[in-house]
């Protein structure tokens, strides 16, 4: 690290990552044994999508299963609109992967000393790779301390990105990303910092609505940031809603697994009937947007607030077994799933889009990458397969790190400091939280699961007035952490609200009353920033 101009400390690394999921870890740990790497958290470390994913890791490693049927599965549940050669590139590297998390030391589980592999919607073969039922979690507890131990890693929790420093905005010539501004929640400053290479693994965007199994760093962060540098996004308006969120009045969006219906969970209405066999012939196996669906009709067609999965047919012993996690989540908020139904309903779950990259990472801006669900590689094309994101984020992390090691790029060594000459006025506090509420709430009922033109036009409406509120904010007012992630999040939404726009077809996620019929040619939605 190094004065500045003005006196602050201007921090040097090889490579800073934004996100400390697994697509961050990965490219972290993949990274510094050659470079010096910063790793920026805008909470603690645990807090990212990651840790809470419950299914597992989508790999071809069973006898009579194949690459070709993985592939086929992920361009069936992506509506034809999954990127070929992508989709083939990270299935193809799936049990490479697997391979590098075990010898991390990952206690996937196994059977009669071989991994176990489960089930899940959409896939046509037992292949999703798991560690029980809290895969996620068990990833990152063996991956975290290696990054707290790592001596060319530097942690920085509760610094959130700000916004990305590129040639362009300092009229070097060019279009490079040379590092970030971050401000640091716990002394309130804007600190520099200043890489050869930048990667933002900052997750994706569920909190633009109401209900979201996303954790609440989830506010589209790098999503944003990208778009603000000049970087192109796509299939924005592809918003995965899981089918089943624990409903109750004291779980903060807990998410009931696909799994469960995998391994042979019903779906009921509250007078016990099962629905499903009537929306698709794979019942509760379909994809999960078509599952998402059905509950969604099924709930406004009888006024329902909410459905019921139902697995106590398969006993007491087998639901601890392969479910501890929910189990005892369930049963601490009052609720044996092994002898009552769960009640569930569909909430925001996964961005599918993202900024555009290649199969390296490699955004529209030289130098800077983008991983996991920041990332629209082309795999998940309309709607995500089971699993495939955790396998996304270590197969793209990867080749992110493989494309560093070959490319070292340079450092600038002075960057301009962040100008912190606003003043904080603390009622603005007020307005920044009620404008937060009502963007969730109007996403939901306006850009959620089954869409009109009219809503969104509805929505568009309203991103506009805040959009030109939240710059008088920025422009007057001391930076804060609400402040940063309204902005992001009211930029997200935009994005998301002009490509479903733009979208005049029933897709995959993207479901129009309006246009309920499929164009003949799948095509991604691409926007691309008016710098």
């Amino acid at each position: 690290m190094t004065n500045d101009s003005k006196g602050a400390m201007l921090k040097k690394f090889d490579v800073i990552i934004i996100g400390s999921g697994l697509a961050g870890a990965t490219a972290a740990l993949k990274l510094a044994d050659t470079h010096r790497v910063a790793v920026i958290t805008k909470r603690d470390l645990e807090d990212g999508a990651s840790r809470w994913a419950q299914g597992g890791i989508a790999a071809v490693m069973g006898d009579g299963d194949s690459f070709e049927s993985h592939v086929k599965d992920t361009l069936e549940a992506g509506a034809g609109l999954c990127d070929i050669e992508a989709t083939t590139f990270i299935v193809e590297h799936a049990p490479e992967a697997i391979n590098w998390l075990t010898h991390q030391g990952v206690p996937f589980t196994e059977q009669q000393g071989q991994l176990h592999l489960t089930r899940e919607g959409g896939h046509s073969h037992r292949r999703i790779v798991h560690a029980a039922d809290a895969t996620g979690a068990a990833v990152q507890n063996q991956l975290y301390p290696q990054l707290k131990d790592h001596p060319n890693i530097t942690l920085f929790d509760h610094h959130m990105l700000v916004d990305l420093i590129t040639s362009r905005k300092l009229k070097l010539g060019g279009q490079r990303c040379l590092g970030i501004y971050a401000y640091n929640e716990l002394t309130g400053e804007v600190e520099t910092f200043a890489a050869a290479h930048t990667i933002l693994a900052t997750g994706g965007a569920g909190k633009v609505y109401l209900y979201t199994t996303n954790p609440d760093t989830s506010t589209g962060d790098g999503i944003a940031a990208g778009w603000r540098a000049g970087c192109r996004v796509a299939n924005m308006e592809f918003i995965q809603f899981h089918p089943t969120c624990l409903y109750h009045p004291h779980a903060k969006s807990f998410l009931i697994s696909e799994a469960v219906r995998g391994e042979g969970g019903l779906l009921l209405l509250p007078n016990g009937d099962r629905f499903m066999p009537n929306h698709d012939s794979r019942a509760e196996l379909a994809p999960r947007d078509i599952v998402a669906r059905a509950i969604d009709f099924e709930m406004k067609k009888h006024g329902l607030d909410c459905v019921y999965l139902d697995i106590t047919h398969k006993g007491h012993d087998f639901i601890v077994k392969h479910f501890p996690t929910i189990y005892e989540r369930c049963l601490s908020l009052g609720i044996d799933m092994a002898k009552e139904p769960i009640p569930v309903v569909p909430a925001a779950h996964y961005t599918c889009g993202g900024l555009m990259t290649d199969l390296s990472g490699r955004t529209d801006l030289e130098n800077l990458y983008a991983v996991g669900e920041t990332a629209y590689t082309g795999l998940h094309g309309a709607n995500r397969l089971a699993s495939n994101s955790l396998l996304e984020c270590v197969v793209i992390a990867t080749a992110t790190s493989q494309y560093i090691e070959s490319h070292p790029g340079s450092i600038v060594e002075e960057l301009p400091v962040w100008d912190a000459s606003q003043v904080t006025d603390a009622d603005e506090e007020v307005v920044i939280s009620h404008n937060w509420d009502e963007l969730r709430r109007f996403m939901w009922d306006y850009v959620g699961i089954v869409r009109t033109d009219k809503r969104l036009e509805r929505a568009q409406h309203r991103l506009d007035l805040l959009h030109e509120e939240i710059k008088e904010f920025y422009a007057n007012f001391h930076v804060t952490r609400d402040l940063l992630e309204l902005r992001n999040l009211v930029q997200v939404s935009g994005l998301i609200v002009r490509s479903a726009q733009l979208r005049r077809e029933s897709r995959g996620l993207h479901f129009s009353r309006d246009y309920p019929g499929l164009l003949p040619k799948a095509m991604p939605t691409i926007l691309t920033p008016h710098l």
